[in-house]
């Protein structure tokens, strides 16, 4: 998130009473974990990382049943880190969603999004032109949209399923339909 949102990363920081150097520490030492040919992969490395999840739930996407453990997250005490695992335990995704029964914030105009306040779900579900784009990188998600009030097309990025920032669609943009977005 440090790459989008420095100045909200060093005041989390201060919140959480720590430093860069310890962010880069656990940072390399997670890395180190998840490279280690003996740390356990699925939902036994988070298990491993994180201990006892507060919740196991079912979840429905699309077609697919799914198996769905929440943790709390102490910066953040609405949200929960999810990991998602389709039959079987193969982990297929991990972000952050709103804490079960948070109502989330109340999602108006485009321009209004709250940065670190609002979640890829909500997006999706706040917005009824609001389609999934593919994103640049595993822990990083698009969502196109349009703007009730104007009908203007924007791009909504997250990352670890927050949203980090909010770009007015590009004229003219070609692609694939999950590349770009048309209202």
């Amino acid at each position: 998130m440090a790459d989008h949102r420095p100045e909200l990363v060093d005041d989390a920081l201060r919140t959480l009473g720590a430093t860069h150097t310890q962010l880069r520490e656990a940072h390399k030492r997670w890395q180190a974990r998840v490279h280690s040919r003996s740390f356990p992969g699925g939902a036994r490395r988070y298990l491993t990382a994180l201990g006892r999840p507060e919740a196991e739930l079912a979840r429905q996407v699309g077609d697919l049943a799914c198996r769905a453990l929440l943790w709390p997250v102490p910066l953040w005490p609405t949200l929960r880190f999810e990991i998602l695992m389709a039959p079987g335990g193969a982990v297929w995704n991990e972000w952050l969603v709103r804490a079960p029964g948070d109502p989330g914030p109340r999602l108006g105009a485009v321009a209004d999004l709250p940065v670190w306040g609002c979640t890829v779900e909500e997006v999706l579900r706040g917005y009824p032109s609001a389609v999934p784009l593919v994103g640049d990188a595993p822990s990083r998600a698009r969502v196109g949209l349009a703007d009730p009030a104007s009908g203007e097309a924007f791009t909504a990025h997250f990352t670890w399923g927050l949203l980090q920032y909010v770009t007015p669609q590009q004229a003219g943009r070609t692609g694939g339909p999950r590349d770009s977005f048309v209202p």
